[in-house]
């Protein structure tokens, strides 16, 4: 099983690999946990992971699978290959393609599941999603249905981390995206907070990508963020 301590994940949001290379070589010495998403995966494919993998970064593959159970678990089982130590579904394809996707990958990789993205509003939630709950009460019952699945914790907000502790207990993973440095823009995200406000919050990972990757000093960022998550 990957190992469960706290943890700064850099969001390597990037389009090829040549710049998610130039972009690792900020970091002499220093192996950060690091985020391959879409982009990057597509533009790469499962190349990008091994070669990560094999200069000694733990790797977060984010794709956020939503299909059907079956397509599910059979993709979850080709990505198990990759040695990834972190990859996502989304909690809306409900409990029995949770329960497929932990099937397809084994136990070995931490399995979590997207409740709400962090650019979703409570006034998109309702008028465009159709979810006329507050947000923490779906989050909560998307966080216990993927519990009850199987998996080791969601992707929320940090706003959120807390609350899912409460419903799912202090093992149940809360990993939060979301997160930008004091004084940095918001960007698409609408519900933020700084590293140092996540950890008092309860967030076990803090996801980070334009507060370190557009930084002026991208590794004293990374720094920064480190100290203010995890040393404070």
């Amino acid at each position: 099983m990957t190992e469960r301590k706290k943890d700064v994940i850099i969001a390597c949001d990037f389009a090829s690999a040549s710049e998610l290379y130039e972009f690792l070589k900020l970091f002499p010495g220093e192996k950060p946990f690091i985020k391959i998403g879409m982009e990057l995966f597509y533009a790469e494919g499962p190349a990008i992971v091994r070669e990560a993998k094999n200069r000694g970064h733990r790797v977060f593959l984010d794709l956020k699978l939503h299909d059907i159970p079956t397509t599910v678990k059979k993709a979850m089982s080709v990505l198990s290959s990759l040695r990834v130590d972190m990859v996502n579904v989304h909690a809306a394809g409900a409990s029995s393609m949770m329960a497929a996707a932990r099937e397809g990958l084994g136990e070995g990789p931490l399995l979590i599941a997207v409740t709400q993205l962090t650019s979703t509003s409570e006034d998109v939630l309702r008028r465009e999603i159709l979810i006329d709950r507050p947000m923490e009460e779906t989050v909560m019952l998307y966080a216990q249905n993927a519990k009850n699945a199987g998996l080791d914790g969601v992707v929320c907000s940090p706003l959120e981390a807390a609350a899912v502790h409460g419903a799912c207990g202090s093992a149940f993973l809360t990993v939060t995206p979301g997160i930008r440095l004091s004084g940095d823009d918001a960007g698409d995200q609408v519900r933020v907070m700084t590293p140092a406000r996540a950890k008092e919050a309860g967030s076990d990972f803090i996801v980070v990508g334009r507060s370190i990757t557009k930084a002026s000093d991208p590794l004293a960022a990374y720094r920064r963020c480190v100290e203010e998550f995890l040393n404070n």
